[in-house]
């Protein structure tokens, strides 16, 4: 699943190529006609995500709120300039400042295609464009589309058009996002919010509503790195524990928005640095290791499952 990074790495791409443009919506896979009917020709004016949810706003007073649960991903079709074009649209800089006309008519240009969901990957140019929009591949959920720019929703556990009022009610019940909320204020909310909870400190984690963004390996790393039990009450934990984690929360996540990858052995240097960017088995102190040794103690990695999600620890350095 997505976890908190990723959305917010998503939402930065839409503000790059497509905020201020008016979009072509469709629904080819016909789950979201209605909704596309609404939000077709309307100039999207922002875009931004809190936690796992990304929420972008429309003329018109009008918001779509996607969710990409487990399986959901966009993907990005970009028209480029091929060598020797020299047809940018005035105005216009960086990767998406391909030379075309209209929607279609592209000028001399390349294709590239970004697949942005748990990770990224770049499908690099596929020749010189013959068809633009390319064809949908898949079941399109939503496909927003401007002269250059195709993204295209597949997997979705939540895509809807809200009101003002409906957009402003779901970002009231998520909990703070350091990204959105800064260390300060996000730290008061998450402190109102959980520190009175009897849930177990590992299940609070994965509770949106108590902080947002959080999934299995954030979750999972964050409590080895305070050295925290996962089953430990929230309630029961020390007020300087519970500041742990959401300061290592507020480390955490822009480093995965700025590299693209959850990277929580923070203390590598040079290539052993590089390793961990390059080789996921090199990232993570516990998740995805169970049964080998814990980096720090030797000691095995425990794997248990907690409301149907596997949770990884060291019982070694985890102690209550």
């Amino acid at each position: 699943m997505p976890e908190g990074h990723s959305v917010h790495r998503i939402a930065a791409r839409f503000r790059e190529a497509m905020v201020g443009r008016a979009m072509h919506t469709t629904s080819p896979q016909g789950r979201f006609v209605r909704g596309a009917e609404l939000l077709s020709g309307r100039v999207m004016e922002e875009c931004y995500a809190v936690g796992k949810q990304m929420f972008t706003q429309f003329d018109g007073d009008l918001h779509l709120r996607v969710h990409l649960g487990i399986y959901g991903a966009w993907d990005f079709s970009m028209q480029v300039p091929d060598v020797g074009d020299a047809g940018a649209v005035e105005g216009q800089t960086g990767e998406y400042a391909a030379g075309a006309g209209s929607m279609g008519a592209p000028r001399a240009a390349r294709l590239t295609r970004v697949r942005a969901g748990e990770e990224e990957t770049a499908g690099g140019a596929s020749g010189t464009v013959a068809v633009w929009p390319p064809a949908p591949v898949g079941a399109v959920r939503v496909r927003l589309l401007t002269e250059r720019v195709c993204a295209d929703l597949r997997g979705p556990t939540v895509c809807e058009v809200l009101t003002p009022g409906e957009a402003a009610a779901h970002l009231e019940r998520l909990g703070p996002d350091p990204a959105v909320d800064g260390r300060r204020r996000g730290w008061a909310r998450f402190h109102d919010r959980a520190a009175h909870r009897r849930t177990p400190i590992g299940s609070l984690l994965m509770d949106q509503t108590m902080i947002a963004g959080i999934g299995n390996i954030y979750r999972a790393e964050m409590l080895f790195r305070a050295g925290i039990d996962p089953y430990m009450r929230t309630a029961d934990l020390a007020e300087s524990q519970l500041r742990t984690l959401w300061d290592d929360w507020c480390r955490l996540l822009p480093i995965g928005i700025e590299t693209g990858v959850i990277v929580t052995r923070t203390d590598l240097r040079g290539s052993a640095k590089q390793d961990a960017l390059d080789s996921i088995e090199n990232r993570h102190h516990v998740y995805g290791r169970a049964g080998q040794a814990c980096r720090v103690c030797a000691t095995p990695i425990s794997l248990a499952e907690l409301q149907g999600r596997k949770l990884y620890w060291c019982a070694g350095c985890q102690r209550r």
